[in-house]
């Protein structure tokens, strides 16, 4: 006999809910319509429980296009420039045709795993698992087999996954030039890692590429990066403690700090020091936190071009599944996209 499939209703009586609950958090809109979390906890440990995602998969699919794709992240709508990954991924999503859905796992190994069964249950044609910040990780293996990508995520194993990262080589070329351009040779500190990329924040593996790219560009035209000063956290107190530290001890003539919040407190510590930017020292920093426009003078800085990464993500999986529907797929590529820099006013020639 045929066992009877299982159904929303199903999963919402044992849990206790409504059907519209149920559809809602195995959709990925639970956090955006305040759902609590400990209940898209229990409908999405329900539903796999109850082989949910098995039966429906089954059930008038047979394996068909779907036309919907899935985003699931740690917590990259907790800010605004996070927030624009998901904003370029849902604007390519709209371009292509596809609905996107969405939903959050707050850094929670398990919650990832539950939230990607759902995902695969409802079911969707591919999946895009996002990070915030980019990041060495282990491909759960729920997303083995694909499609899937990997966007601001490295893999710690060799994986056969496509992956999104920002250029931050030449984001760190783009820094350094930016000083040789406007005629700095000698003086030059890093704010944020010692020179080598040690002793950063956990997590923050795009220092060693960033550094990477300004000691290429330096060292072409016989430059070096006089020192670098270490901060465990990329907040402003600690970049103000390392630029007084930093004046302690030398004058420097150009500030590359490896974060916004970071120059911000470099911009305090050269003040309070009776120093003034770009006049006496030059700052160039990253990401494009909002700080770095509203700053006086505007900060110079390589932004993370997090809308772009979203909507490329999505562009890599759709063309992925198209690839898999043809018996085609492009497998363990990395593909990475520019940092653009934002030309404020922090960058002078020396006196």
């Amino acid at each position: 006999m045929r066992t009877r499939r299982v159904t929303l209703a199903d999963v919402a009586k044992v849990v206790g809910v409504s059907q519209t609950t149920v559809s809602l958090v195995l959709s990925g809109r639970g956090p955006d319509l305040r759902i609590s979390e400990a209940v898209q906890r229990r409908v999405r440990e329900a539903a796999i429980e109850m082989e949910y995602r098995r039966n429906r998969a089954s059930s008038g699919h047979g394996g068909a296009a779907t036309r919907t794709i899935a985003f699931v992240s740690d917590s990259v709508a907790g800010s605004r420039l996070a927030g624009d990954l998901v904003a370029g991924a849902h604007g390519a999503a709209r371009r292509h045709g596809v609905t996107l859905l969405s939903g959050e796992t707050e850094g929670d190994a398990g919650l990832e795993r539950t939230l990607i069964e759902a995902m695969r249950g409802y079911p969707v044609d591919g999946i895009v698992l996002a990070c915030a910040h980019t990041r060495t990780i282990s491909v759960p293996p729920g997303l083995a087999a694909g499609p899937a990508v990997l966007l601001n995520a490295v893999p710690r194993e060799p994986s056969p996954l496509l992956s999104v990262l920002p250029d931050e080589v030449r984001g760190g070329r783009s820094a350094a030039r930016l000083l040789l351009d406007a005629g700095h040779g000698e003086g030059i500190h890093v704010i944020g890692a010692d020179a080598d990329g040690h002793d950063v924040p956990p997590g923050r593996s795009s220092v060693v590429d960033r550094l990477t790219g300004i000691r290429r560009e330096l060292g072409e035209v016989g430059v070096e990066v006089e020192s670098g000063r270490p901060c465990r956290w990329w907040l402003p107190e600690h970049g103000f403690d390392a630029t007084r530290e930093l004046l302690g001890t030398t004058r420097p003539r150009a500030l590359i700090c490896l974060d916004d919040r970071l120059a911000f407190g470099a911009y305090q510590a050269l003040q309070d020091a009776g120093l003034t930017v770009p006049d006496d020292v030059s700052v160039v920093s990253f990401d494009d936190h909002p700080v770095a426009a509203w700053l006086r003078p505007g900060l110079t800085t390589v932004a993370l071009p997090h809308h772009e990464l979203g909507a490329k993500a999505v562009d890599l999986l759709v063309a992925e599944v198209g690839q898999r529907d043809a018996g085609r797929s492009e497998r363990g590529r990395r593909h990475y996209v520019p940092m653009p820099v934002r030309d404020r006013d922090s960058v002078a020639p020396p006196r």
